[in-house]
């Protein structure tokens, strides 16, 4: 399908400074995004249901523990920014909240499900990307996720990391929180590698495993608060 979804230009602010978005805002942000993908019935989300989904234990690195209190105030702040609005539903006991980042920043939907991705998760490979994205947008092939990357670094929210010590493929990471964020995640996991085992093929197979259990609890995990927000 042909992509129509039109270009918009950055604003001169945006363009000059960049992104500079703390952790709560990126983690929120986020979570609105993929819910939007993962469950559009209960979409737009309520404080509650954007709260649970902030403090998952799946599918989040880091885990965050964020109290209502801090998920209104960043709300308030990401409305500030153009990037949330609050919904009032007629039928609604609750104020709900949605994200525009598609329409700000002309996002289509994959360009969305990666830099979601990316947000919640921290710096990927392109095959992790790819396989992680597979419920918000399933990819054809390790090279659209590596187009999509591209647009995303050519409108500053995504950039390719240099290569680790021992690592064979490169990492993407967002740049929603600005380049000096992305060296320091990049610094922090140099440091880390450098002290770690070799990985043989045990451990890429062990890693594999974890990672494909990871992806079917957090299905299940989603339908859960699908079915839970039912009731609210």
């Amino acid at each position: 399908m042909t992509d129509t979804t039109p270009e918009v230009p950055a604003t001169a602010t945006e363009a000059s400074t960049g992104f500079d978005l703390d952790d709560f805002e990126v983690r929120v942000l986020a979570v609105l995004i993929e819910k939007s993908f993962v469950t559009p019935d209960t979409y737009p989300l309520s404080v509650n249901a954007l709260l649970t989904g902030c403090n998952q234990l799946t599918g989040r690195e880091p885990v965050m523990s964020l109290s209502e209190s801090t998920v209104l105030g960043t709300l308030q702040r990401l409305a500030e920014r153009g990037l949330v609005t609050q919904r009032h539903q007629a039928n609604a006991r609750v104020s709900k909240w949605e994200h525009q980042i598609r329409l700000r920043h002309s996002l289509t939907p994959p360009m969305q499900a990666v830099l979601t991705i990316l947000m919640l998760r921290g710096a990927q490979t392109v095959g992790e990307i790819r396989a992680r994205c597979e419920r918000m947008h399933a990819f054809a092939s390790p090279a659209d996720v590596e187009d999509v990357l591209e647009r995303l670094g050519d409108k500053g929210m995504a950039i390719q990391l240099p290569k680790a010590p021992g690592t064979k493929e490169a990492r993407y990471t967002h740049l929603m929180s600005g380049e000096a964020a992305a060296a320091q995640h990049q610094h922090a996991f140099d440091t880390s590698s450098e002290g770690g085992a070799p990985r043989g093929s045990r451990v890429s197979e062990l890693e594999e495993e974890v990672r494909r259990l990871r992806q079917q609890v957090e299905w299940l995990t989603s339908e859960f608060e699908a079915f839970r927000n039912e009731f609210k």
